[in-house]
């Protein structure tokens, strides 16, 4: 089964086919969101909305360690997400989707590991995101003409409020391409659950950093929201058949059984 996160109009069912909404009980609480599961040419799949199916959930609030566990439970063993994000580069303009290899983690207070009882888990991740979705996702976007990015870094704030132009100014020389509220701990967990992840990343602004450009505010993001949404859910339904059939070489299963001393 092939996991669907994100949020943005991607949390419609209806892009799935004889679809049913589940309710996963977890050790860590309640996942963001029932998940429904049906099928994307002819390939089973879950979707769960991160921060709920009404937007209620604010970053630093999400059950990440519910919603990855929940997933897992339920079969999956490739997660692709969306994220809304601030370009922190010329070239990745508004209404680009960017596919990060990278992170630099700028949270305070989230819970990052399933391992904190008993034993530790060092997780490597020296390349944090699964290269096979990376390339599915890019291939397909490029045959939908879509205008899309094969790496860059993304940097997850804690949020909810928007960057200072200082701090986006900051992370810029910190060599950060995008900048979202959500990537991590997702990603993290993720790799510690045995789950390939690959995460989009749907420009909606330049953050605040442009001199030249409005600073972000929720008006704008959601202006170029509608038009993200659609162009990932195309991306997601022409790619996961793909998929399904692609020859699994990444590690990301595996590197949980390297991290324990």
């Amino acid at each position: 089964m092939i996991g669907i996160i994100g949020g943005s109009g991607l949390e419609d069912p209806e892009i799935l086919t004889g679809f049913e909404e589940k309710k996963v009980k977890t050790p860590y609480g309640e996942p963001s969101s029932q998940i429904a599961i049906g099928k994307i040419g002819g390939q089973k799949v879950a979707i769960l909305s991160r921060h709920g199916k009404k937007h209620s959930i604010t970053p630093s609030n999400v059950n990440f360690r519910a919603n990855i566990w929940a997933l897992k439970e339920l079969g999956v063993k490739q997660i692709l997400a969306t994220s809304a994000c601030g370009s922190l580069r010329e070239k990745m303009s508004p209404g680009n989707i960017v596919f990060p290899d990278q992170f630099i983690d700028w949270t305070k207070k989230r819970e990052a590991t399933f391992f904190d009882q008993d034993k530790v888990a060092h997780i490597p991740l020296a390349e944090p995101f699964c290269p096979v979705l990376r390339k599915a996702l890019l291939e397909a976007s490029e045959k939908l003409g879509l205008k899309a990015h094969w790496n860059g870094t993304v940097i997850t704030i804690e949020g909810p409020r928007f960057s200072t132009r200082a701090e986006s100014s900051m992370f810029r020389l910190l060599n950060a391409d995008v900048i979202n509220m959500s990537t991590v701990p997702e990603c993290v967990l993720a790799r510690e659950a045995g789950i390939c992840y690959q995460v989009a990343c749907l420009v909606t602004d330049y953050d605040s950093w442009h001199l030249q450009k409005e600073h972000v505010s929720v008006e704008m993001v959601v202006k170029v929201m509608k038009t993200n949404a659609e162009n990932a859910k195309k991306l997601f339904m022409q790619a996961i058949p793909k998929i399904a059939q692609a020859k699994k070489t990444c590690s990301c299963e595996k590197d949980i059984s390297k991290a324990f001393i």
